[in-house]
């Protein structure tokens, strides 16, 4: 197929054109490569675009700006793509607030050594293996399972269809909560007071997903509090988070500014997600990562 790509991606193009695709500009093209999340920065598809690849996974911007339509243009995200680096930016943050490295980073002296020792955390099984609840377990979830592999863990992957629900999680059970969600309606808020009270105290809660599938007040107050022992952060509501604010002073909370899947990572992923969406429209089949506006993703 030919497609336009307004800001060249030059390894994404390269896998692009290995499949036989051809590179062109926009009045030729048959599919738009979308490389901006802003609603306001994507152009009016002219009719000779056929479907629109967006280049990141969420897309709930995109469908409330009313970008992607359920009756318009069929786009397709990029889910999928980025299983291998966001799940290894899932484990280090598990690790990383697992073993206070942010407080002792604080603290800059080694007093804090017995104290941050009592109450370290670990993944590997002492006496019990630990238990580690995946939640939203796509292709993320089902790559991060392959890393906590040689930890001897044990996982319960909670999905929208089950056999574990969102609705069936006994929260108190978990060592470690892992949130790859998508940012819809129904998880929008997700992790709240409730959910964060009925935790153990020892837990550690990391989120990959979307910052606003937990309120953000909410999750700081349980560290305070500590009714969670510590979280990890790759996203977070809002983002960019504003200077000063107390997620950045908290020890317990290790963060990452939403790099694990930024343009440097996805420039090598997208390419795959393309040949097979691009391979499926030719075929006249569903095309694999094509939006559900219903859905939200």
């Amino acid at each position: 197929m030919k497609f336009y790509m307004p800001r060249p991606w030059d390894e994404t193009i390269a896998d692009i054109e290995t499949a036989g695709h051809e590179h062109v500009g926009l009045e030729e093209a048959e599919v738009y490569i979308n490389t901006d999340p802003r609603p306001d920065r994507i152009p009016e598809m002219p009719a000779n675009i056929q479907w629109v690849q967006h280049c990141y996974t969420g897309v709930n911007q995109l469908i409330d700006a009313g970008v992607i339509t359920a009756d318009g243009l069929p786009w397709c995200n990029a889910a999928g793509a980025f299983a291998e680096p966001v799940a290894e930016s899932a484990l280090g943050l598990m690790l990383s607030a697992a073993h206070h490295h942010k407080a002792f980073a604080q603290a800059a002296t080694w007093d804090v050594a017995r104290e941050l020792d009592n109450s370290q955390a670990w993944l590997y099984a002492q006496g019990r293996p630990r238990e580690v609840a995946i939640v939203g377990a796509g292709g993320i979830g089902k790559r991060l399972a392959e890393l906590l592999r040689p930890f001897d863990v044990n996982l319960t992957e909670v999905t929208r269809t089950g056999p574990v629900t969102l609705n069936d999680v006994q929260w108190e059970q978990f060592d470690f909560v892992v949130s790859i969600l998508p940012l819809t309606p129904a998880t929008e808020g997700f992790f709240n007071a409730e959910i964060f009270a009925a935790m153990k105290d020892s837990a550690v809660f990391v989120n990959v997903g979307r910052g606003a599938t937990v309120v953000t007040e909410h999750l700081v107050a349980a560290l305070r509090e500590g009714q969670i022992a510590a979280a990890g952060l790759e996203v977070v509501d809002p983002e960019p988070l504003p200077d000063g604010h107390p997620l950045y002073q908290l020890p317990n909370c290790v963060m990452t500014p939403h790099m694990a899947a930024s343009k440097q990572v996805a420039t090598f992923h997208v390419g795959k997600i393309f040949n097979a969406n691009a391979a499926a429209w030719e075929a006249g089949e569903a095309m694999p990562t094509r939006v559900d506006v219903a859905a939200g993703y």
